[in-house]
């Protein structure tokens, strides 16, 4: 707000705009790493610019505390400061006179390469991977002659194929990167032209940029004219000029039906002018200053207050209603007496021209181009609404305010007419902080040569529009941009997501240093031996090499070993990371298709967002969820409420019938009687709602709150206290939000609601349904409709929600003059800030109605109100606009001075909310637990939300014991140390180190006996240094943990905890921005797609709609991949295993001189072609069981758990089997050619090397390929199709090779080998011994020693799993038994109901069902106490109501209440209507009064005893500060 001197005190409270507090953003582990690249730029950029760092003279402020302020940055970095029609100063000039300061373009590229560039920098980056650095390093060796490689040429294919492909896949991707970069910077937006933007220098561009904009200039010129060669005449609609106005905005109503309600009484002038650039209706407020118009037309704010100006302290009575209270004058950044010429003018442009500087206007429902500062709105009040979907994921809507010094500039030319400047702080990637200040010199609108006053304004981040935003229920919007490009807050925050690498992938390391360990020996092996056969002379090598390149025998072993290295190249063979690159990205792509796991309601099919983690998933041993929004629909139905002490509603929710599950109660059966029941009462409210107020916004399928006594008290019928109460109750509910009413017309019309939260558009439309209807906002004004009489409300501040505060508050000036906060909040928050010693009774009937609530599963919220004088607000007001001035420091100075206002609150009452479980998410955790997967919730609820939720679903049962940590007192370490050694006693454990290791090797699921239950303060004491290990094996014994109220750094630190701790595989699931450090912590980040947005989606690694999908994804896709990988790396080792030790065995009988036994083209051919397609087959599309079979008995996943589908033993056997297979491929033809010499039918020998490499191959590549098609399980027509076309290929090779010349020595060996019938026998032979020790082996174990899949598809074959044909390749959802409100629109009719509940078999889960007890099941622990949910204490004061909550005695705690109650009705008088029957409260209580559990009974745990120890605590500290006070 704008600084001048102090004005005469005044006792009139000023109207003081929306002020929000920045929420802080999460900071990401290795995000600054990821972002460092870009910080180091601007860094450097802020050194260059420090000479500009100095203020002009005009523009320095006079205030101390402002010249204080002066925006800086936190690493010291210079602020940058922009200019408006101001010339710049010398200190921001260089030497040439242009900007010292220079700023990003707005034009972003997210694209890696450019058509130059980009085979250099492909080539560049693929070379960062060191195999491929290893085998280019090989093709290096392979040109000089000297390492004997025989065609160099041809050596190289692989890894240029390889090259090729993967720049083919970059080339590809970048090139739809490129796309979406051009679509976004040509995004057209309207920009001001003709006039000067001084922030910025035209020439000052590269000659490099000057040539790649000529080329694109002409290109595109060429390509328009050839376009539009047959259409000269047509005129190109590609800009609006200053004499082609906008129609829809100036031909229409500027306020939006669906934002602001138009009063009759709001006067509002129309301007429309034809030849006025995009003209903007004017209308004052109706409650502001006089205005004078100048002659420009622009509006400006009397400085003079109106005469007769009273204070309002000083009227009673209705005429303090008709007071017009004055506005503050906040100034103006425009310049009455300027000169202008007029031809500025908003034109359409693209983004990628906006520069620093410029001024830019947007309208509805365009996106924000760059940051941009708001000078001014189509509401006359500066508010405008954004979504910030695209930047934070969250999809509410939220407000920003313009700056008061510029909501008059409204057209083209009043930006011509300004002179500011804007201090701000330098780029930085906080996306809810900015900290920035506008100065200019004031002018008296009526005398020009008046001296100017200089004024200043702070810009915070209610301010700024951020790019990547979107304006929503705003016309539009003028304002400069002050970031541009790779500066904006949301390029500064790309790419925060750390790349993760699989399990599988970080072992395969250590496999492939094996590999390179042995291709070492066989190539130091070589080496010698050569190294001393040629030393020692007389043998072969004299003859037959006629000159050596090597002089000594020393040189010629060290050259044999990198020739041996070319040889047994295979080792390590190039194409495993190409073929684990093709099986991941088909696996994502199958995972991206698969149907059944596609959210039609929301369009979103499971998104893979890593595609190289796809095994991990089949790996997961602990889960880690989130609950709201998560394991809940986060779509907030309002249930109950409690008002003056009394319940109101009916429900019958989840938690409650798990509650009642536990009871032995036959859930399905009494959820259709109470269901039957509430729809009745619905019937019977919606009459007497009608009877009271037709309502004509009351839609009967949207209301959820069923409660028929509250319309009777309401109207009165028990008094006139109650209904007081109940109206001020839904008052409180209509105006203390931040709601955005949309209207949708209609017979009758429609009403709705965007709120920032699900539970405030609950609360206000449930104040809608019982006919206190919020129409909409005129200025600061909220208009309700109240039972058919129209009031007008005005706000003076609105005090926002936010993390740490945990409420929110509204400060009104009532219709009859009085100033109310309303403030609603956590109960524990609001409890604190209660008024002591008043209201005993009403908090101790509120705080146990909250805890019955809460046991339910519902979310609570307590309403409170204080009235204010007029002196005491505006003393506070003063301090508030000093805390919202402040430029440093400003959100926490407005926490301060908003927590000194919201206390001394009078209790009105409490919401409860319920947020209903998501399908399948009861089935679903039982499935996961069958698997062996043990799931952690993480939340931040209730605890006794979070039991209840926990047992409704099947995360807790009536079998365990419940182990609740609750540490107070003084020494909190000592005594939680006790407390984990007496818990693990019951298991013999001491949490020692030992213990640790043997929980590492122990894959198996704990008991169901034992279950956690721990809040955040409790949590953060044994996540230290010296508890930790003992908290984690506690944990490790029990089937589920429940960790309450925690905040996400430490959702991230017990994830971190559990996958360091006991070295097991985590995956993380959650909605909001509060689960993106516990998503990225963990191995595998699962995104919800839900109603909070999705922020949790962009960081994930997976990305799905609804939490039922989980068990698809992991058990079916995960298990399959991890299987299938496992499977084809083992495989593929194996078959080079194969052939390079075939010729290492030729090598022993060349005395290692490295000749080649096969022809050079079988090589490199085996890899890419020869053997390549099965094994690629069985990792993509091999199956063991279908998915339906994989759901239906998820106990096979546990093998992933344990990891033993890929194992070093697995490994060694695999390379053993290879090895022995090599020496029968080898010896077999050795042993042929060895007694004697071969002749073919012309006479010739087949003895030489390549003809005895035929042999050798042939059947080598036969036996690698039928090895292939054992190991797979699904033996289908593509995969038989690709081993036969793999072997066949080998002899359509040698045929099709041998037949020219280019062959050589090669030349016409297929028709005499092939001819031979010792090469069919050896070939038939060769493959029968090779393959029967495996064939054994398998038969053998799958026979003597079966795996449980074998079991399974055993019983395949027996037809015992043929029922699954006829369900759908999902799990199908259990029907909740609990219904909600909202689908309750119509009365059930009883045999109806019967029909629903004789549903057919067919919809029932093709799984077990739950565990949970039923109306028939023994439960031995039912009284016992040990999990139910009751409370000791309180039932006596349930049961009489009437019972002091507190000792009387204490007078400090219970003297008489202020003057203030004389108008508030008592609460102490008797109430009628809490004896009428309440069916969902009797139900409840009658339930909670059978069973008391144990844990409760021991540490006092409900919400109830804490509430009641905070007041006593309270009136105790009172009275010891009463009694030390001196006498």
């Amino acid at each position: 707000m704008a600084v001048s001197p102090p004005e005469e005190e005044s006792n009139v409270s000023n109207p003081v705009n929306r002020i929000r507090w920045a929420t802080r953003k999460l900071t990401v582990r290795g995000g600054g790493r990821k972002r460092r690249s870009i910080m180091d730029k601007l860094q450097n950029e802020a050194k260059r610019n420090s000479k500009s760092s100095q203020t002009d003279g005009s523009y320095r402020q006079g205030s101390a505390d402002l010249e204080a302020g002066s925006v800086q940055n936190d690493t010291g970095n210079q602020r940058r400061r922009i200019y408006f029609n101001v010339p710049l100063p010398e200190d921001a000039r260089d030497e040439d006179g242009r900007p010292s300061q220079s700023f990003g373009r707005n034009k972003v590229r997210t694209a890696k390469y450019t058509p130059i560039s980009f085979i250099p920098k492909n080539l560049w980056y693929q070379f960062h991977n060191i195999a491929n650095v290893y085998f280019l390093f090989l093709i290096i060796l392979a040109i000089f002659p000297i390492f004997g490689a025989s065609n160099p040429g041809l050596n190289a294919v692989p890894l240029i194929v390889i090259l090729f492909v993967t720049a083919v896949k970059d080339g590809i991707e970048d090139w739809r990167r490129t796309v979406l970069d051009n679509e976004l910077n040509n995004t057209p937006v309207h920009r001001l032209v003709d006039w000067e933007n001084v922030n910025v220098s035209s020439d000052n561009i590269s000659l490099w940029r000057r040539i790649k904009k000529a080329t694109s200039r002409g290109l595109l010129l060429v390509f328009k004219m050839w376009k539009e060669r047959g259409s000269k005449d047509e005129k190109v609609d590609g800009e609006r000029g200053s004499d082609e106005p906008r129609a829809s905005i100036s031909t229409r109503r500027t306020r939006r039906t669906s934002t602001f309600y138009a009063h009759p009484t709001a006067g509002s002038t129309h301007s429309v002018d034809a030849h006025d650039n995009i003209q903007m209706t004017q209308i004052p407020s109706p409650d502001s200053p006089d205005h004078s118009r100048e002659s420009n037309g622009t509006l400006v704010a009397s400085e003079q207050p109106p005469k007769g100006d009273l204070i309002a302290a000083d009227i009673q009575g209705p005429e303090r209603n008709s007071i017009r209270f004055p506005a503050r004058s906040y100034g103006t950044v425009i310049d009455p007496f300027k000169e202008v010429s007029g031809r500025a003018r908003f034109k359409k442009d693209y983004w990628k021209n906006i520069q620093v500087g410029d001024f830019v206007r947007i309208y509805n429902d365009e996106p924000i181009p760059a940051d941009v500062v708001i000078l001014s709105t189509s509401d006359p009040d500066g508010a405008c609404y954004v979504e910030t979907k695209n930047l934070d994921g969250e999809t509410n809507l939220k407000v920003r305010q313009a700056l008061h010094c510029g909501r008059s500039i409204r057209h083209a030319r009043d930006c011509e007419r300004t002179e500011f400047a804007i201090e701000s702080e330098p780029a930085q990637p906080n996306l809810y902080q900015y900290s920035g200040v506008v100065r200019w010199s004031q002018r008296d609108s009526k005398k020009a040569e008046a001296p100017t006053q200089e004024m200043a304004e702070a810009i915070s981040i209610n301010n700024l529009l951020l790019r990547g935003c979107n304006l929503r229920n705003t016309e539009w919007i003028l304002g400069v941009a002050v970031f541009a490009g790779s500066e904006t807050k949301i390029m500064l925050n790309s790419g925060i997501t750390p790349s993760k690498r699989s399990r599988i992938q970080r072992e395969l390391n250590w496999t492939v240093l094996w590999n390179f360990a042995i291709l070492f020996f066989m190539c130091i092996v070589s080496g010698i031996v050569e190294g001393i056969t040629w030393g020692q002379g007389g043998n072969s090598l004299d003859y037959f090499e006629y000159g050596n390149y090597a002089s000594t025998a020393a040189l010629d072993g060290f050259v044999t070993f990198w020739a041996a290295v070319i040889l047994f190249q295979n080792m390590v063979p190039i194409s495993l990371f190409i073929t684990l690159e093709i099986i991941k990205t088909l696996q994502a792509l199958f995972i991206y298709s698969d149907t059944s796991m596609y959210y039609e309601k929301i369009d979103y099919p499971c998104t893979p967002k890593s595609w190289n983690i796809s095994d991990d998933l089949g790996q997961i041993e602990y889960i880690f969820s989130d609950k709201t929004g998560t394991l809940t629909q986060n779509v907030m139905e309002f249930k109950k409420c409690t008002i003056n002490g009394i319940p109101y509603g009916e429900a019958y929710t989840e938690a409650q019938a798990g509650m009642r599950r536990r009871e032995g109660v036959d859930t399905e059966e009494e959820a259709a009687k109470v269901q039957q029941q509430i729809a009745e009462d619905k019937i019977v409210m919606l009459e007497n709602i009608r009877q009271l107020h037709n309502n004509p916004y009351l839609h009967d399928e949207d209301v959820t709150f069923i409660a028929p006594d509250f319309v009777s008290d309401l109207r009165g019928d028990t008094g006139e206290e109650q209904r007081q109460a109940n109206e001020r109750f839904m008052v409180a509910l209509a105006l203390c939000h931040t709601v955005i009413t949309e209207r949708t017309p209609g017979d009758p019309p429609k009403i709705e609601f965007k709120a920032q939260s699900p539970d405030e558009a609950a609360l206000v439309s449930t104040a809608r349904d019982c006919g206190f209807t919020v129409l909409g906002r005129a200025d600061d004004k909220v208009i309700l409709d109240v039972l058919g009489e129209e009031r007008q409300y005005e706000v003076l501040n609105t005090l926002e929600f936010n993390s740490s505060r945990k409420r929110m508050s509204a400060i009104i000036r009532m219709p009859d003059g009085r100033i109310i906060l309303f403030c609603k909040g956590a109960d524990s928050m609001i409890y604190s800030r209660l008024k002591r010693g008043e209201q005993s009774e009403l908090r101790q009937l509120t705080a146990e109605h909250l805890e019955m609530f809460a046991r339910e599963g519902l979310r609570t919220l307590c309403i409170a109100e204080r009235e204010l004088t007029e002196d005491e607000y505006q003393n506070w007001n003063k301090e508030h606009i000093l805390a919202a001035e402040a430029v440093q420091d400003r959100e926490d100075k407005l926490e301060m001075v908003a927590d000194t206002i919201e206390r001394e609150l009078f209790l009105l009452g409490g919401t409860a909310i319920e947020d209903r479980l998501q399908e399948g998410v009861p089935d679903t955790i039982a499935l996961l637990g069958d698997a062996g997967i043990k799931l952690w919730v993480l939340t931040g609820d209730k605890v006794e939300t979070a039991i209840n939720i926990g047992f409704s679903c099947n995360l807790l049962n009536n079998d365990m014991d419940l182990i609740i940590l609750k540490f107070e007192g003084d020494n909190l370490e000592d005594m939680a140390a006790a407390e984990l050694d007496r818990h693990l006693s019951v298991f013999n454990m001491t949490g020692s180190d030992e213990e640790l290791i043997a929980a590492r090797k122990d894959h198996g699921a704990p008991g169901p006996t034992h279950a956690i239950v721990i809040d955040g303060d409790s949590l953060g004491v044994v996540l230290g240094d010296r508890l930790r290990q003992k908290f984690l094996l506690l944990c490790k014994q029990c089937r589920s943990v429940l960790c309450c109220r925690v905040s996400p750094s430490q959702k991230a630190a017990v994830v971190a905890m559990v996958k360091q701790g006991l070295d097991v595989m985590t995956l993380s699931v959650g909605d909001g921005a509060n689960d993106v450090a516990m998503i990225q912590e963990a191995d595998v980040g699962v995104g919800i797609a839900g109603e909070e947005g999705r922020q949790a989606v962009m960081s994930s690694d997976y990305a799905v709609g609804q939490f039922r999908y989980l068990q698809r994804l992991v058990l079916v896709h995960g298990r399959w991949s991890y299987r299938r990988l496992g499977e084809t790396i083992a495989n593929f080792f194996y078959k080079n295993i194969v052939w390079t030790f075939t010729l290492f065995w030729y090598s022993i009988y060349t005395n290692f001189d490295l000749s080649y036994l096969f022809d050079y083209t079988y090589i490199l051919l085996y890899n890419l072609a020869f053997s390549s397609l099965p094994v690629i087959c069985m990792g993509v599309l091999d199956q063991d069981v279908s998915d339906k079979v994989s759901l239906a008995v998820p106990q096979l996943y546990r093998r992933g758990i344990e990891r033993k589908e890929w194992t070093p033993w697995k490994f060694w056997i695999y390379m053993l089997d290879g090895a022995y297979q090599s020496v029968i491929c080898f010896f077999m033809a050795y042993l042929v050619f060895r007694p004697a010499t071969s002749v073919t039918f012309n006479g010739l020998d087949i003895s030489d090397r390549s003809r005895v490499g035929v042999y050798v191959c042939c059947a080598a590549v036969i036996v690698v390929n039928v090895y292939v098609l054992m190991n797979t399980y699904r033996w289908d027509w593509l995969m038989v199709l690709l081993v036969s076309i793999s072997i066949l290929l080998v002899w359509f090779w040698t045929g099709v090779f041998t037949t020219t010349t280019y062959s050589g020595s090669f030349y016409k060996a297929a028709p005499e080998v092939f001819g031979q019938l010792s090469f069919w026998a050896l070939t038939l032979l060769t493959v029968i011994i090779c393959l029967l020790p495996r064939f054994a082996a398998k038969a053998f174990q799958k026979l003597y020693m079966p795996y449980d899949v074998d079991v399974i598809r055993e019983q395949i074959r027996q037809g015992k799993f043929d029922y699954l044909e006829t369900y759908q390749a999902s799990a199908t959802p259990n029907k909740i038994s609990s219904a909600s409100s909202s689908e309750i629109s119509k009365a059930i009719d009883p045999k109806s109901k019967q029909a629903q509940l004789d549903e057919a078999e067919d919809e029932r889960p093709i799984y077990p069902p739950s565990t949970a007890p039923t109306g028939t099941t023994h439960n031995p622990r039912s009284q016992n106490g040990s999990d139910g949910t009751e409370y000791t204490g309180f039932t006596q004061s349930i049961d009489n109501p009437t019972r002091p909550s507190f000792d009387p005695t204490r007078p400090s705690c219970d003297r008489a209440r202020p003057s203030l109650d004389r108008a508030r009705p008592s609460y102490d008088r008797a109430r009628p209507s809490y004896d009428r029957a309440r069916p969902s409260f009797d139900r409840i209580r009658a339930s909670m009064d059978r069973v008391r559990p144990s844990f409760e009974a021991s540490n006092d745990f409900t919400s109830a005893a804490l509430l009641a120890r905070l007041e006593s605590t309270q009136c105790a500290t009172k009275r010891n500060s009463s009694s030390q006070a001196p006498r």
